[in-house]
């Protein structure tokens, strides 16, 4: 029948210290550092990667790619 066209993925990277490094609770969620908002995975990991090597030396600090379409429309995972 008609062409199916390919859903839309966004990803955010966003960063800030964490209450415990094996966690994903942060401390001052209202400070958090919002890298980007990006349209493919690749953008999203070159983005994540160069803030979480320059924040390395920072145990507290971590950084993390969140799957906005997957929020948006949880049904397409």
């Amino acid at each position: 029948m008609g062409e199916q066209t390919a859903k839309q993925e966004l990803y955010l990277v966003m960063g800030g210290k964490v209450v415990d490094p094996q966690s994903y609770e942060f401390q001052d969620p209202e400070s958090l550092h919002l890298a980007g908002v990006y349209s493919d995975f690749e953008a999203a990991e070159d983005a994540w990667r160069g803030n979480a090597h320059r924040t390395v030396d920072d145990a507290e600090m971590k950084y993390v790619i969140v799957h906005l379409h997957k929020l948006l429309d949880p049904e397409v995972g």
